[in-house]
């Protein structure tokens, strides 16, 4: 039976009304990263390094204080020809991380999926496949030695059964291929943490023990493990009521726990019931780390829908990160914020549904270019605008465009020029600038006034 009007026009009220609302309080909660410090835990994203500017930057670097490349440091990506190697996703991703004081988690090192052509296709003997395998972790890893916080060294081993995956890794080297690798990855960066991750190993089951007694084995036998990354790609109302118990067993061994790639995705359209069973289980997840001591922190698998991998994967499903694909953080941020202790509260009101937003498009020695973008929702619109700040580590404004900015000691004021006032409804308006840094430069919080 078809629904009335009424009815539909109630649903989506009530869904728009959700999306942008959240309990009143006093005073709107500091961003993730932020709440995340204070809990002494890490909040991060997987990235797209190509995407790292405008509002996909801004956002990721007032949010998240660890970034994962989504892809940018598979086998696949790095050497798609043999001895031809391809770094610069991978660097983008770093140096937005360092520009922006942010950890980085390598993913990953060895794996069965996203292998190069010539690497799967190829006819290896043991000793061959063996010496690949630790040559890549050595180039890979020590590329970045010093620079990564922990890597995802061995992805996805087992099948669902607890039983090890067969693999061009399994079938070549047998289940010693994963110690080899992490004996190999702690030779080429020692300071780095080093992870098995894995995926349906949330709860208390059959995979989840495979992989603890695979810890528990590699741990006596003094093979380097610091910890496990329980992947977190779950389906609305099927969150596992074992979750904060098996990370606590593993922590129990000696180890650290990392919830590495969390998403929660739905059947399609996205309803308010959904969304907002959607935003108690985050802040479950989300939760079940911070009450573990070993558990380190929570990275959502893409911040926003318009980069999730499930639509692609799941046809008729999505919804699944803690932003929608115009940038609006769904109930699910909410979730993420309560679950680390904040109240979920709307951030700060903008004038008129407008909204700036500050992005780094470019950085050299002691150089940048910044860009600001004023954007306005549909039925609101500006016929002049005023952007400020206040720069955190003594950066300075240099040539601008299309603005007219002054600054005071770390207080930058810029307008509109006499071509670019009008904003019209769900329209834009950009200027940049050029400014000098040293010693780092952080993204600032904008304000429209």
């Amino acid at each position: 039976m078809r629904p009335s009007l009424s009815a539909v026009l109630t649903g989506m009220v009530a869904l728009a009304a959700l999306l942008v609302t959240a309990p009143t309080a006093h005073a709107a909660d500091p961003p993730l990263r932020d709440l995340a410090a204070a809990k002494n835990k890490a909040i991060g994203t997987a990235v797209t390094g190509s995407k790292l500017t405008g509002t996909y930057g801004e956002i990721t670097a007032r949010e998240f204080n660890w970034l994962t490349p989504g892809n940018a440091m598979k086998w696949g990506s790095v050497e798609p020809t043999r001895g031809t190697f391809d770094w610069t996703e991978a660097d983008r991703i770093v140096d937005f991380a360092e520009a922006h004081g942010q950890d980085v988690r390598g993913h990953t090192l060895v794996w069965h999926s996203q292998n190069p052509n010539w690497l799967t296709n190829g006819t290896w003997t043991p000793a061959q496949l063996s010496q690949l395998m630790t040559d890549h972790i050595a180039l890979e890893v020590g590329r970045y030695k010093g620079r990564l916080a922990a890597w995802d060294v061995v992805n996805e081993p087992f099948d669902e059964d607890g039983t090890y995956r067969e693999t061009l890794w399994y079938d070549g080297l047998g289940a010693d291929y994963i110690a080899q690798a992490l004996t190999a990855a702690r030779a080429a960066d020692p300071a780095a943490k080093l992870y098995i991750n894995d995926y349906n190993v949330e709860g208390v089951n059959a995979k989840s023990t495979a992989l603890y007694n695979l810890v528990r084995d590699l741990k006596a036998r003094g093979v380097p493990i610091d910890g496990v990354g329980l992947q977190a790609h779950l389906i609305l109302g099927q969150l596992p009521s074992t979750l904060q118990q098996n990370i606590q067993r593993f922590a129990d061994l000696g180890l650290d726990v990392a919830i590495t790639e969390l998403d929660i995705r739905m059947q399609l359209p996205a309803t308010a019931a959904k969304l907002a069973q959607q935003r108690t289980e985050y802040d479950a997840v989300v939760k079940a780390c911070v009450a573990v001591t070993r558990c380190t922190g929570v990275t959502v698998w893409g911040f926003t829908d318009s980069d999730s991998w499930i639509p692609d994967t799941f046809p008729g499903e999505g919804a699944a990160t803690p932003y929608d694909e115009n940038y609006v953080p769904k109930p699910a941020y909410y979730g993420i914020a309560t679950g680390l202790g904040g109240t979920g509260t709307t951030p700060p009101p903008t004038p008129n549904g407008c909204a700036a937003s500050y992005s780094v498009a470019n950085q050299w020695n002691s150089g940048f270019t910044g860009n600001v973008t004023i954007r306005c929702d549909a039925g609101s619109s500006l016929s002049s605008w005023r952007v400020t700040w206040t720069f955190g580590a003594g950066q300075q404004v240099g040539q601008v465009w299309n603005a007219s900015c002054a600054q005071t000691g770390a207080a930058v004021s810029c307008s509109n020029a006499s071509w670019n006032g009008s904003v019209p409804s769900g329209g834009s308006a950009t200027f940049g600038f050029n400014g000098t840094w040293s010693g780092s430069n952080p993204v600032p919080t904008v304000t429209l006034g």
